[in-house]
């Protein structure tokens, strides 16, 4: 997991923001980060503009700590953006 990723407090969770030279590469992304969602069964918050997308991975309700997952997951996503920046 890269350290752009911030590991926020209140409440627990994880954000980075992404960003890509044109819309059409960032909405690429986007369906690649969906299809990676289905497959670990975590859905994060996104939000995002013309070239740039906001990434927010909450806790369960119940759960006080970023788990194994959730990071892994993170670093999938680094991985999957460095293929639509580089």
């Amino acid at each position: 997991m890269s350290q752009q990723w911030q590991e926020r407090t209140r409440p627990v969770r994880l954000e980075r923001r992404y960003e890509f030279q044109d819309y059409h590469t960032l909405r690429d992304f986007l369906d690649k980060a969906a299809e990676l969602s289905e497959e670990v069964d975590l859905y994060p918050d996104m939000g995002f503009g013309r070239d740039y997308v906001n990434i927010t991975i909450h806790l369960e309700e119940g759960v006080e700590k970023i788990s194994d997952m959730q990071h892994e997951f993170a670093s999938k996503l680094d991985s999957l953006a460095e293929q639509f920046t580089n």
